[in-house]
């Protein structure tokens, strides 16, 4: 079986070079749609798209999600996505830190996220298996000092883990080891899935174990167990039919934010592709959203000016919905009613 390292490797490169998107599901946002104001009332340019996030500024309510860390080459990735971060004010997330924990070989590639983003909120990132062995948090607050991050992200991955060749499926005790990091943690845990949804009932468990922020990532984006799935070679063939597994992300946040869970931030994504998304998560209870793949893909193709130009075009998407429904603030366009449509088969 491969190292931690060349795994890591394999991911990304499947990622860029397959298409590893759900087949047969979208994330549901299609299904959603705000009323048009003719009489919006406003300048576009007096519409205020920054809020707050760790107790840190962003320009617009956007996350780049955890991709990479752990192998040679990934610290130009981590580099060129927290430098675009850092110039377009917006968080950071960096991919599973489980390497980190193994060896010490691959730590500059974790740790050059907060040497070329000295301001914005980074999130460290660790695996719920993991989680579920640790005895205290002194290994998770080495991960999150190592990054200086601003919050620790648990990612759970169950059907990942079941899939991968060389997956540890054991999740037992993974409840108890998030409330022990939040309990003894020096920074706030997220809770995340990797792209198979987090549903109200989990999202429930969570929050009475103190979680205070939740990102369902939901189905409709990158599917991992797809990638998993390209990556077996021979003993058991898994069904196809898990490819498309897991709650689509506009199901998902509908569902939570339908809980009235008390101090529960949320954070979308799942398939996030433009900036009408965005808004759309951000009117059906998300604080934040966030993309991953989408990003990385013009990375690779285009470098960080294609990067920054996607998360531009992002923002001003995001902008153009708030100036066509008449919300100036976020906090505005978070109030604003957003309904379910039926479409005709015929469309």
């Amino acid at each position: 079986m491969p190292g931690t390292p060349s795994r890591k490797r394999e991911h990304v490169e499947l990622c860029i070079g397959e298409d590893v998107r759900f087949r047969g599901k979208t994330n549901g946002f299609e299904e959603w749609e705000f009323e048009h104001c003719a009489l919006p009332e406003l300048h576009f340019r007096d519409i205020d798209t920054s809020t707050d996030f760790l107790g840190k500024r962003l320009s617009f309510p956007f996350l780049i999600t955890g991709m990479t860390g752990g192998y040679a080459g990934a610290e130009a990735i981590n580099r060129a996505l927290a430098e675009t971060a850092e110039e377009e004010g917006v968080a950071l997330g960096v991919g599973s830190m489980r390497q980190a924990l193994e060896s010490d070989a691959h730590l500059a590639s974790f740790a050059v996220a907060r040497k070329a983003a000295p301001t914005i909120p980074i999130l460290a990132n660790l695996g719920a298996a993991e989680v579920a062995k640790m005895r205290d948090a002194s290994a998770a607050q080495r991960l999150v000092d190592l990054v200086e991050a601003d919050a620790l992200a648990v990612h759970l991955n169950p059907l990942q883990e079941f899939l991968q060749p060389e997956g540890n499926p054991s999740f037992a005790g993974v409840l108890d080891g998030i409330a022990r990091l939040v309990a003894e943690l020096g920074v706030p845990v997220v809770v995340k899935e990797v792209g198979a949804g987090i549903s109200a009932g989990v999202a429930t468990r969570l929050h009475e174990s103190g979680v205070r922020c939740i990102d369902v990532a939901g189905a409709g984006g990158t599917s991992w167990a797809g990638v998993e799935l390209l990556r077996r070679t021979g003993g058991h063939e898994p069904s196809p039919a898990f490819w498309d597994w897991g709650i689509r992300t506009a199901d998902a946040l509908d569902a939570i934010s339908g809980l009235a869970l008390p101090g529960l931030r949320l954070i979308a994504s799942g398939g996030i592709s433009d900036g009408v998304m965005i808004a759309k998560s951000l009117a059906m209870g998300a604080s934040l959203a966030g993309a991953a793949r989408p990003l990385l893909l013009r990375l690779d193709r285009d470098g960080r000016d294609g990067l920054r130009a996607s998360l531009r075009s992002w923002k001003n998407d995001l902008q153009g919905v708030m100036f066509l429904t008449g919300a100036k603030s976020i906090e505005a366009l978070r109030a604003t009613p957003i309904h379910r449509v039926t479409r005709s088969t015929s469309e």
